[in-house]
C-alpha cells in the first residue's frame, strides 16, 4: 500500500489529487472543532462518556469525536448514508427511479440531486431529534442546552438545528469534491478520517484499563490479560478482513469457437469472479440504520417515560441482548437483499448464452441461472456471517470482559480497512491508465 502511494506521489496529476484530498480532510477536522452555539460541550462529553458504546457513542465514533465536543460536524455523514440507502431501496421499488438509473450519466446526476435534497430533509429531522434529546438531558444538574426558556428558546433551537443540518450538508459537499477533484470515495474517506481520529482515544482507554490493573492488581488484575488480548484480536481482525476482502469464488466459463469471415473467435477459458465480501459494509450500515429508529424515538420522548417504554428502549440499546440478536439477523437479511440488487442470475445466464459461453458441466439457460443463483447464495451466506461476527465481536468482548467504551470496534475496523484497500485499488487503476512504468515493473 505504501509503495502504491509513493508511486502515485511521483505522478503530478495524482499528486494534486492526493494533496486536494488531504486538504479536504484537514477542513473536515477543522469543522470538527468549531463549536455549535448554546451547547455545553463539557456536559455533552460527560453524557456520551457515561453511555459508553451506547446511543451517541456510535455517532461520536463516526463523526471523529465531533458530537461529544458539540461541534459543527456533530451529525457526521449519517443523514447522507441514510438518504443513499433510501434512494437505493426506492430505485428498486419505483419504476420511474429505476428507469432514471438506467439513463446513464444524466440519470445518475438527477438521482444524486434527489439524494442531496433527501439528505437535507433527514438532517433537519435528525437534528431536531438531537435537539429535543439534549434539551431534556442534564449531567450533574448542568443543562446541555444553555439559555433555555423565555422567548429565546425558539431562537436557540433554530440555531442548533440549523448548525447541525448545515454541518451535514457541508460534509456531503466535501465528499463530492473528493469524488470530483480528489482520489474518489469521498464519503468513505471522510468516514475513514473520522474513525482514525478516535484511535488516540482508544489507546487512552486501553491505557486507563491497564493503569487500573496496576493500581488494584487484586480487584482489576484481569485487565493485564484483557488489554493485550484486545490488541491481538484487533490485529487478527484486520488480517481476516484483508483476507476476506480479496477472497472470491471463480465460476469457470468456456467460450465456444466461432468463425467470422476468415477469422476464428472464442475458444478460450475464463471465469466469473464473485467476491465473498461483495456487499462490503453496506449490510451493517443498513442494519444499524434500522436499529437506530427506537433510539431516535427515545430522543423525541425524552427521559421521562414509564417502565414499559424504558424497558423497550433498554432492550434496543447497543448493549441489550435483543439488539445483538436483531443485529445479527438483519445483517444477514440485508446481505441477501444487497445480492438481489447487484446480481441477476437470469441476466448473467442470458449474457453467457449470447456470447457463446457455457459453464462446464452445466446446460445453458435455466440450469445455468440456477447454478449461478446457488453459488451466489452460498457465497452471500459466508460473507454475511463474516460481517455479523465482525460487527458483534466488540459487543460480545465488552460483555465478557467489562471493557466498554472502546472506540474502535469491528464495524469501524471493517470500514477503515475496506476504504484503505478500495482507495489503493483506485490509485493503482489510475496509474495503469497513465502507463506508469515504475508501477508496472
Amino acid at each position: 500500500m505504501f509503495k502504491t502511494i509513493k508511486n502515485a506521489w511521483n505522478i503530478p496529476d495524482l499528486r494534486k489529487k492526493l494533496l486536494f484530498t488531504l486538504f479536504v480532510i484537514i477542513v473536515f477536522r477543522i469543522g470538527s472543532i468549531i463549536p455549535v452555539p448554546f451547547l455545553d460541550a463539557e456536559a455533552l462529553k460527560s453524557l456520551v462518556n457515561s453511555q459508553g458504546g451506547e446511543g451517541f457513542g456510535y455517532l461520536d465514533l463516526f463523526s471523529g469525536g465531533a458530537f461529544s465536543s458539540a461541534t459543527l460536524f456533530a451529525m457526521g455523514v449519517t443523514p447522507y448514508i441514510n438518504s443513499s440507502i433510501i434512494m437505493q431501496l426506492l430505485t428498486v421499488a419505483i419504476p420511474a427511479l429505476e428507469r432514471m438509473a438506467k439513463e446513464g450519466e444524466e440519470g445518475r446526476k438527477r438521482i444524486s440531486t434527489i439524494t442531496r435534497y433527501v439528505t437535507v430533509i433527514l438532517g433537519l429531522i435528525q437534528g431536531t431529534a438531537y435537539y429535543f434529546y439534549l434539551y431534556n438531558s442534564s449531567v450533574d444538574g448542568n443543562q446541555i442546552v444553555m439559555y433555555r426558556g423565555g422567548g429565546s428558546g425558539v431562537f436557540v433551537a433554530f440555531v442548533i438545528i440549523l448548525a447541525f443540518t448545515a454541518g451535514t450538508a457541508l460534509m456531503m459537499w466535501l465528499g463530492e469534491q473528493i469524488n470530483q477533484k480528489g482520489i474518489g470515495n469521498g464519503i468513505s474517506v471522510l468516514l475513514f478520517a473520522g474513525i482514525l481520529a478516535r484511535f488516540p482515544t482508544t489507546l487512552k482507554t486501553l491505557g486507563a484499563f491497564f493503569q487500573l490493573a496496576v493500581a488494584d492488581p487484586s480487584g482489576s488484575g484481569q485487565y493485564f490479560v484483557f488489554v493485550p488480548l484486545f490488541v491481538l484480536i484487533f490485529l487478527a481482525v484486520i488480517w481476516v478482513i484483508v483476507f476476506m476482502q480479496d477472497s472470491e469464488r471463480r465460476i469457470p466459463v468456456q467460450y465456444a469457437k466461432r468463425v467470422v469471415g476468415r477469422k476464428m473467435y472464442g475458444g478460450q477459458s475464463s471465469h466469473i469472479p464473485i467476491k465473498v465480501a461483495m456487499s462490503g459494509v453496506m449490510p451493517i450500515i443498513f442494519a444499524s440504520s434500522i436499529l437506530s429508529i427506537p433510539s431516535t424515538i427515545q430522543m423525541f420522548m425524552g427521559s421521562n417515560v414509564n417502565s414499559f417504554w424504558q424497558g423497550f428502549f433498554n432492550a434496543f440499546s447497543p448493549t441489550g441482548w435483543l439488539y445483538s440478536v436483531l443485529y445479527f439477523f438483519l445483517i444477514i437479511l440485508f446481505a441477501y437483499f444487497y445480492l438481489t440488487i447487484q446480481y441477476n442470475p437470469v441476466e448473467m445466464a442470458n449474457n453467457l448464452r449470447q456470447s457463446n459461453g457455457t459453464i462446464p458441466g452445466i446446460r445453458p439457460g435455466k440450469p445455468t441461472s440456477d447454478f449461478i443463483a446457488k453459488i451466489l447464495s452460498k457465497i452471500t451466506l459466508i460473507g454475511s456471517l463474516f460481517l455479523a461476527l465482525i460487527a458483534l465481536l466488540p459487543i460480545v468482548y465488552g460483555a465478557l470482559t467489562g471493557m466498554h467504551g472502546l472506540s474502535l470496534g469491528g464495524t469501524s475496523i471493517l470500514i477503515v480497512v475496506g476504504v484503505a484497500l478500495e482507495t489503493v485499488k483506485q490509485m493503482e487503476s489510475q496509474m495503469m491508465m497513465r502507463h506508469y512504468k515504475g508501477f508496472l515493473d
